[in-house]
């Protein structure tokens, strides 16, 4: 089966009746986390952004204080998953502010956690593709706030 376009399925969507609109979110969200997750974030925090952006920050400490520090597997291992929560939560948000904060924070984490980066290359590569999206981003972003970004990836490095 092949799923249909973006496009068509807008089409579709603004001629169904508003609660049969209602039932196909409600099943969308029992069928996966994820989709749950995103409906959570649209109806209850996008309106107010700082305060998303704190409470993933929040969890990324979180998390980064169960990083197992002795062990490089264990710790990239720990790290990567880190990441691909962060990565979800960015992608909830369609702002690059969003995206600058949290990979940002979770460069600062790496570097402050004692976790020798350098000792390993998939560490180092994990730590420079972070820095290359935050880079990426801040390209779209106009000249003042980008000023603002360079000078934290400035302390970050």
């Amino acid at each position: 089966m092949k799923a249909a376009s973006l496009n068509e399925l807008k089409k579709e969507l603004t001629t169904l009746p508003p609660a049969l609109v209602l039932d196909h979110c409600i099943h969308l969200a029992k069928y996966k986390k994820e989709n749950k997750e995103l409906l959570t974030y649209l109806l209850f925090e996008a309106d107010d952004e700082a305060a998303y952006i704190r409470n993933v920050k929040k969890l990324i400490e979180e998390l980064f204080e169960e990083v197992n520090e002795n062990s490089m597997y264990l710790a990239k291992k720990t790290l990567r998953k880190i990441l691909r929560i962060t990565n979800k939560y960015i992608k909830f948000s369609i702002s690059k502010q969003t995206e600058i904060e949290l990979l940002m924070y979770f460069c600062t984490k790496l570097k402050n956690s004692g976790i020798n980066i350098n000792a390993s290359t998939a560490l180092c590569n994990i730590y420079d593709r972070q820095i290359q999206k935050v880079h990426k981003a801040l390209a779209t972003m106009h000249a003042d706030l980008q000023y603002d970004y360079l000078e934290e990836l400035k302390n970050i490095k």
